[in-house]
């Protein structure tokens, strides 16, 4: 009988991994660890099946293959530029983060007994976060867009040097290397690997501006969508093939370098949505394979090194973060977004990992705890965020802790107010309206009533944002809309109009009704995701703009207009549409 172990894994893998993902994704944890689970489960049973008898090399070689097409997804949407805008606290703030838990890594392999050298890959490996469960974190929570959420994406991709494995062995080498070869010859030996890299780099980025381009748009050109897309995989594999086998890079580098460089194409985003559907199901496969390498009689008797990797993950590096972001004098809000949505490891670690154990630098037993680790981590992670509002809270109801951490934040802003020199009141007879919160609704709304003569005051949570304003034409104040001395000074008893723009309703509440008992003439506006919520806000007598509702309205004028509908008609069905959701 002819021997199908790919196609039997495959089959295996895809059935476990849409089942195990569906339970996650019912009890809001993370797909991810249900495709780890499902690799765990064929693992385990693979070999008791009758007729079964898995391979585990066919799946370290899905697994590359999903390496490649991970680290390509996540090359596209790596924008340099928006690196370079959070630099001066993401760079440091990642190189010193990096610092401390490798090294903290590092002393947990020592006790171990395992050489410094395997404790530097196991530090470097908890060290580095998951872009796939960061970004799906800060969507959830609508915080992607904000500047927390660019600092977050920012420090993560700060750290993706630390996929240079080869190099980093070449550190790792170093005392035998002295030892054996000689210094001079050693430090020879990792400039020239050093330098194979960065030449590598830069014909790719560079040299492959014009190139690349070029050849994409000729393809594109053909309006042929399967040559379009075998052109992306031709020239991925063939730039990766090149990192791996003439460079001595890893597949990893090559992917994520191939990615960057035809992300910055003008069909880059063409490139990036055809490649989706291959990436998602490359990557259900390499984390699956990546469960298939756990061995719970490892973790029988290693649940001591479990449990303190996995306070490393979880509680250490988000302290450490934390406390970071607070030195470099952004908010300690920002600080624990930020803290939060790091405290986990994923694809980076496996891929780092795997790595080491084919340059015999990491033990099984390690790759077999980090894996689990992962697997807690990003279970863990979504449920951790929920409870940031209660953390902040938390800080808040201790004066001398919240003013410690936002001191230097705090400072800058009252910097910022004396040199600009603003009048936050404007004249007794001019109108003001005070907008709570500057995302994409709060700027808009902003905008328009300065163009209509309308004074205004804004007021965020985030450092950065109020910095931002006072430094242009308008004013802001850092600080908690809930809390009555924040909306006095802001002149809320002679504003004439509020405007709440924050999605969540337990954070719109506290700050309506404080402002309601100062200012009881006051127009209120409020966003709101869905009519339920009409109770809650009406009673306070907020005038309110329904998400939900404006969306079907919107979509139902659209539709009217292009059945040639007049206009009369569509605003009487548009208005019985309004009644109907309204009730």
């Amino acid at each position: 009988m002819q021997n199908y172990e790919i196609i039997t894994l495959l089959a295996l893998g895809f059935a476990l991994a849409v089942f195990l993902g569906y339970v996650m994704r019912k009890i809001k944890l993370s797909p991810i660890v249900g495709y780890l689970a499902a690799g765990i489960v064929v693992r385990i049973a693979g070999p008791h099946v009758p007729g079964i008898s898995l391979d585990p090399s066919f799946a370290h070689q899905l697994a590359e293959i999903g390496v490649i097409f991970l680290m390509f997804s996540v090359g596209l949407r790596f924008h340099l530029k928006n690196l370079l805008n959070v630099k001066r606290i993401a760079i440091p703030g990642a190189i010193i983060q990096g610092l401390v838990t490798t090294a903290l890594g590092m002393l947990i392999a020592h006790k171990m007994g395992w050489s410094w050298g395997t404790g530097l890959i196991l530090g470097i490996s908890v060290s580095v976060s998951s872009m796939v469960v960061l970004t799906q974190v800060l969507t959830d929570n609508e915080i992607l867009d904000t500047s927390q959420g660019h600092i977050a994406v920012g420090w993560a991709s700060a750290i993706l040097v630390l996929v240079l494995l080869p190099v980093i062995g070449v550190i790792i080498e170093l005392p035998n290397a002295i030892d054996n070869i000689g210094g001079f010859e050693f430090f020879k030996t990792l400039c020239l690997a050093l330098g194979k890299i960065a030449f590598f780099a830069f014909v790719v980025l560079f040299a492959g501006k014009r190139l690349i381009p070029w050849f994409l748009t000729l393809i594109a050109r053909t309006r042929s969508q399967e040559l379009f897309i075998l052109s992306i995989l031709a020239l991925t594999f063939l730039i990766t093939s090149c990192s791996a086998f003439i460079f001595e890079a890893s597949f990893a580098l090559g992917a994520f370098l191939a990615g960057m460089a035809i992300g910055q194409t003008n069909v880059g985003q063409e490139a990036a949505a055809d490649a989706l559907p291959m990436k998602e199901a490359f990557a259900v496969i390499f984390f699956v394979s990546v469960g298939m390498l756990l061995d719970p009689l490892h973790l029988q008797s290693n649940w001591a090194l479990l449990l303190l990797l996995l306070t490393l993950v979880i509680v250490i590096k988000p302290l450490v973060t934390m406390f970071i972001i607070v030195l470099f004098g952004h908010s300690s809000s920002t600080a624990l977004t930020v803290a939060l949505a790091l405290a986990q490891i994923g694809e980076f670690t496996f891929i780092l990992s795997g790595a080491a154990r084919k340059l015999d630098l990491m033990p099984a037993v390690a790759e077999s705890v980090l894996v689990a680790t992962a697997i807690f981590s990003i279970a863990l992670n979504p449920l951790i965020f929920k409870i940031f509002p209660k953390l902040e809270n938390a800080l808040r109801s201790k004066p001398a802790l919240w003013n410690l951490f936002n001191r230097r934040a705090v400072k800058e802003i009252e910097e910022i107010k004396q040199d600009i020199n603003y009048d936050i009141h404007g004249d007794d007879e001019s109108e003001l309206a005070i907008i709570i919160g500057y995302g994409p609704v709060g700027h808009t709304v902003s905008k328009l009533l300065s163009k209509a003569g309308v004074n205004t005051v804004v007021i965020d949570m985030n450092v950065d944002t109020v910095a931002k304003i006072n430094q242009g034409d308008g004013f802001a104040i850092f600080g908690d809309a809930s809390k009555a001395d924040i909306l006095k000074v802001a002149g809320i008893e002679r504003a004439k109009y509020l405007v709440v723009t924050p999605p969540d309703l337990n954070l719109r509440l506290p700050i309506i009704h404080a402002a309601r008992n100062l200012n009881s003439k006051m127009i209120i506006y409020s966003r709101a995701r869905y009519i339920s919520e009409k109770n809650a806000l009406e009673n306070f007598g907020v005038k309110v703009c329904y998400e939900e509702l404006e969306a079907a309205v919107v979509l139902a004028e659209a539709v009217l207009h292009n059945r040639g509908f007049s206009e009369e008609q569509i605003l009487e069905e548009v208005e019985n549409v309004r009644k109907e959701l309204s009730k």
